[in-house]
């Protein structure tokens, strides 16, 4: 870059400034920024169905507080093996 020293050294530059980016320069830019946008977006779009998933698995574990509670007025106790059906009692415990 060519540069001189004037009377009072101030120091101007004799070549002019660039005003834009080269085409190029400015699509590789608008790309990136495209990008990060959509995926940003995509981001959004999955916490969105995670929330609505932890609320439907809120739900689940409300319906299975209840079921436990049914469990244990009835059976008196609430373990059961899930793929049998076959209620194991305490040992300890007196049974009716």
């Amino acid at each position: 870059m060519a540069k001189r020293k004037t009377k009072k050294e101030k120091i101007v530059d004799l070549k002019p400034k660039a005003e834009k980016i080269t085409e190029d320069q400015l699509k590789r830019v608008q790309g990136v920024i495209h990008d990060m946008n959509r995926f940003k977006m995509e981001i959004g779009t999955i916490e969105t169905r995670k929330h609505s998933l932890l609320h439907t698995i809120a739900g689940l574990n409300d319906q299975l507080t209840l079921i436990k509670d049914e469990f244990d007025r009835e059976y008196g106790t609430t373990n059961i093996n899930i793929e049998t059906g076959e209620i194991k009692y305490n040992p300890n415990e007196q049974t009716n």
